[in-house]
């Protein structure tokens, strides 16, 4: 599933509109991938506090979410833009890369949350497929 002009065009102008808001779509993303899916907390067992609001939780929230933006100025080669980032995610982080499509669908419920009026079918479509093409990139390195 490619990325047609419309869709990066899309893509781009509704995450200029987020990007002001990255911290609380970051601390609402991976508290709600901690809370509904248990399993990601292995990830974190060195953390003191995985609840929502936690400052650790926040600080990676934001994290994950600059990745996302940064991967929206790399749209035209997110395979070779996030290179790094998989090879961090799969052999130095050994995440399973079935935890960035939970993440990927917690990002389009908080997406959807905190922009009802923005967050429209055209666009909940391209921000869909842009994040399915980031967890591809991101699984690179894993095959």
């Amino acid at each position: 599933m490619s990325l047609s002009t419309k869709d990066k065009a899309t893509v781009k102008a509704f995450f200029s509109r987020a990007s002001p808001l990255a911290e609380q779509i970051g601390d609402e993303v991976l508290s709600r991938t901690l809370t509904v899916y248990p399993q990601t907390k292995t990830y974190f067992s060195h953390w003191k506090d995985l609840s929502s609001g936690s400052a650790q939780v926040k600080k990676h929230g934001l994290t994950v979410m600059q990745g996302v933006f940064r991967a929206v100025e790399l749209i035209d080669d997110l395979k070779a833009g996030l290179l790094n980032l998989s090879e961090l995610h799969a052999f130095i982080l050994r995440v399973d890369p079935a935890n960035f499509k939970m993440i990927s669908h917690n990002i389009l419920v908080v997406l959807a949350m905190l922009f009802p009026d923005d967050f429209t079918p055209e666009v909940h479509v391209a921000v869909d497929k842009f994040l399915a093409q980031v967890n591809l990139a991101l699984s690179e390195k894993y095959r």
